[in-house]
């Protein structure tokens, strides 16, 4: 008996078809519109967008800063001067607003700068006699409050800085010092009066006799 034999031969499905004019052969055409809409369905194959989601792109809103980390936002100034002598003297308050952004900044680092590097004496020090007198005032961005300032002007002199309820403190000596070289020129300027008027009450003495001129103690 002859044996049979069946030949085996590959049959296509569909005829060749062409998708945006490359051919595609052996993939029925159902399969590719299958995979077209499941494509669409997931938003661009494999490009999630997540709704309500914070697009890392974008900065984060900046949080208004207070104190020592916002002198370069001050643009005004007040600062009130007064007296708490120990004996009589004349000496006359001062009440000035200075809008000057290069002065205000100017000043408000220099602050800045002493209670970064505070200086509490370990033993007692000789200060200067103490006329009592005490710059204190308000830095602004606007009308936005940055920081408050006691400055003790004369004697041994202290700087005081508070903001959001804390607080620095130093001597203006040793590193404090140090760190602020020009802060009496720099307050003169914002206060508009001579630096040697700063720290002293620029009260009068007679030398003696009527026919001679007083002198100042400056």
């Amino acid at each position: 008996m002859e044996r049979i034999t069946y030949g085996l031969r590959q049959r296509s499905m569909m005829p060749p078809r062409q998708v945006r004019g490359i051919p595609v052969r052996g993939i029925p055409v159902l399969g590719i519109v299958v995979a077209g809409l499941l494509c669409a369905a997931v938003a661009g194959c494999g490009t999630v967008v997540s709704s309500g989601s914070v697009d890392a792109a974008q900065p984060a809103p900046s949080i208004a800063t207070v104190g020592c980390a916002s002198v370069n936002q001050a643009t005004m100034v007040t600062v009130r001067r007064t007296t708490h002598p120990v004996e009589p003297i004349r000496a006359s308050t001062i009440v000035t607003t200075q809008r000057n952004p290069a002065l205000v900044r100017a000043l408000f680092g220099d602050f800045c700068k002493i209670v970064a590097h505070p200086y509490v004496p370990k033993t007692p020090v000789n200060c200067p006699a103490a006329f009592g007198i005490d710059y204190t005032g308000t830095f602004y961005d606007g009308h936005r409050e940055l920081a408050t300032f006691v400055y003790g002007a004369s004697g041994c002199q202290t700087v005081h800085v508070t903001a959001a309820g804390t607080t620095s403190y130093s001597l203006v000596m040793g590193p404090a010092a140090n760190a602020a070289p020009h802060l009496g020129a720099d307050l003169a300027a914002v206060v508009g009066v001579p630096r040697s008027a700063m720290s002293s009450p620029g009260s009068q003495i007679n030398p003696g006799g009527p026919n001679k001129p007083a002198k100042s103690l400056r």
